[in-house]
């Protein structure tokens, strides 16, 4: 993304605010797309490439917990993975949990999906970094709500090195199984909201990572999300022109041990150390 194009999202998000202050700023006259009568931006990208991936669905064969509470009581942020290999059938629940359209309303005018999303305008894509996955070739993939299908996007030269050059350096993940890339297609929100599209974007960026972190949970994975992401360095990797869409948004997800407090506590042994 350009300095202009950054300027502008900028400038664009914090004039948000005024909605709720005092209108300074803003043109009692404005209005948005919607609001104007222009034509609705498509609910999800059109696929990449000519042949795509049917997930498997049949959930009834995970052993999922079914105990909310407990769920949510041992959810936790992971950063060690063991490297085990990951059932196809994981990897498609978990996208099932985070992105899965559940019927579409009107005439392709809203997609109802598994998080909520401000106006039912769902702004996210989400792009994967997979390595032993079950039946799945290591590289990097596209998912296709409408039809729960992934598309493969083809190898990276260096996998483990795009990971951590796109997480800041975060090394740890590159032993996941699954990097889930959150971009945001701004349109998709700003048609219906303009200038306050940025409020309910990163609002709705949080539904999509918590219900990742607890479907995780329910079966027995870990993941953490990140916000140190280097969107260039993503959006070259996946063909995205970092205006329009540009990811933002990252978590890595894998298999774990059943209790790994001992490796968690040597990652923060910083705490100790330095008394904080």
């Amino acid at each position: 993304m350009n300095e202009d194009a950054i300027r502008e999202r900028i400038r664009l998000g914090r004039s948000f605010v005024t909605k709720f202050g005092d209108e300074t700023g803003v043109d009692e006259d404005y209005a948005s797309d919607q609001e104007r009568k222009l034509p609705q931006p498509p609910l999800a990208k059109a696929p990449m490439r000519e042949t795509a991936i049917n997930l498997p669905t049949d959930f009834e064969h995970l052993k999922i917990d079914g105990d909310f509470l407990h769920i949510v009581n041992t959810r936790r942020s992971h950063r060690v993975y063991t490297q085990e290999p990951m059932p196809l059938l994981q990897l498609s629940y978990l996208l099932w949990c985070s992105q899965g359209v559940q019927s579409v309303r009107g005439k392709a005018y809203a997609t109802l999906r598994t998080v909520p999303s401000g106006g039912a305008r769902h702004p996210f894509e989400c792009y994967l970094a997979l390595q032993n996955v079950e039946s799945l070739e290591d590289g990097l993939y596209h998912f296709l709500p409408m039809k729960h299908q992934i598309e493969f996007l083809g190898k990276a030269e260096d996998l483990h090195g795009f990971i951590s050059e796109s997480l800041c350096e975060q090394s740890w993940a590159c032993k996941a199984n699954a990097v889930f890339y959150y971009s945001c297609v701004f349109y998709r929100a700003e048609w219906r909201y303009g200038i306050w599209a940025h409020a309910p974007i990163l609002m709705d960026s949080g539904h999509v990572t918590e219900n990742l972190y607890l479907a995780a949970t329910s079966i027995g994975l870990g993941g953490c999300a990140i916000a140190a992401v280097d969107p260039p360095v993503c959006d070259r990797q996946f063909g995205l022109d970092g205006t329009e869409e540009t990811i933002f948004y990252a978590m890595p997800v894998g298999t774990i041990r059943k209790d790994d407090r001992p490796q968690e506590d040597a990652f923060y042994a910083f705490v100790r150390e330095e008394g904080l």
